[in-house]
């Protein structure tokens, strides 16, 4: 098929691949324009604009798709389908419009579970028990469109949002070929009932409050690796968790119970959790063997409670 593309980050860069390999023709790769990033915060591209320059396509990176002029610029490809992952931009209706078959979204969840910005961490906050993609026909609604396929798998204890973003990727990359090379596909309404809202994810949420529950704070922990890192207070200073275990235990909250090689048991609300993995301010993660050379921690010493 003739095809427009719209994406950002790495989620939709392996979508791209998987459909030029699939054999349509990328006609148009929209994606957002370069931002700075690094240590010397220069211009930086997309995944996508990578994964499309290597590929020989034509890049397009408008700010905005409200304007006559990019709204004239794609309706010049007469794409038939557009496909779109993790844009980052609003599809007006005019744009919505364009296209013989509308425009498909890849969304990383099973809606109408997890409509919105941030549906992998979502999901894990909540202890969802299993996670997957839609392929879903775009409406001027958020992700409120009929959904023409569907791909599930559990969300195992050890996933992360690094773990199952992979995932989910590479399960969005076959679903959208797989539609592509079937349209039209029979679309089936989102029910009314399970709507749920993934809002984008702030950084407020990610400092730990002990007096959570020993599973919630794991989830904390699994749904912010990679971004934002959960962060845990020692001393007036910011520790991040990136790897812990609920385990039996109970003492004064935020009490460190148990010090060895391999963990730090820290009492919470409900249990205590066996932390694993931690990074200092400015420091590297580590392994909570190295991290104690430079840090000796102690049973009876105690994490802060957040103000």
């Amino acid at each position: 098929m003739r095809l427009i593309f719209a994406g950002t980050p790495e989620f939709a860069a392996q979508a791209l691949g998987a459909i030029v390999d699939a054999g349509h023709e990328v006609a148009l790769v929209l994606t957002q324009p370069d931002r700075p990033a690094g240590r010397g915060m220069s211009l930086q591209p997309s995944a996508v604009k990578q994964v499309a320059l290597a590929r020989g396509l034509d890049v397009f990176q408008p700010s905005t798709l409200k304007d006559a002029e990019a709204q004239a610029r794609i309706a010049a490809v007469g794409a038939e389908v557009m496909v779109v992952a993790a844009y980052g931009l609003i599809l007006p209706q005019a744009v919505l419009d364009l296209p013989r078959y509308g425009c498909l979204n890849i969304h990383a969840s099973l809606l109408p579970r997890w409509r919105g910005a941030a549906p992998i961490q979502r999901a894990l906050l909540a202890g969802d028990g299993e996670t997957g993609v839609c392929i879903m026909q775009m409406e001027a609604g958020l992700d409120t469109g009929p959904v023409l396929l569907r791909g599930a798998f559990p969300i195992a204890a050890s996933d992360t949002t690094a773990s199952l973003h992979d995932r989910l990727a590479a399960l969005g990359a076959k679903l959208v070929v797989e539609a592509l090379g079937s349209l039209p596909l029979p679309a089936e309404p989102q029910p009314a009932d399970g709507v749920t809202y993934a809002r984008k994810i702030e950084k407020a949420e990610a400092v730990i409050d002990w007096s959570q529950p020993a599973a919630a704070i794991d989830r904390q922990i699994r749904a912010f690796n990679p971004f934002p890192g959960a962060q845990a207070l020692f001393n007036g200073q910011t520790v991040k968790l990136w790897a812990a275990t609920p385990v039996d235990g109970n003492g004064e909250i935020g009490a460190i119970l148990a010090v060895d090689r391999s963990a730090i048991v820290v009492a919470c609300g409900v249990g205590a959790l066996a932390v694993s993995e931690l990074q200092k301010a400015g420091g590297k993660r580590l392994p909570v063997q190295q991290f104690l050379a430079g840090h000796p921690l102690k049973v009876g010493d105690r994490f802060d409670r957040p103000a």
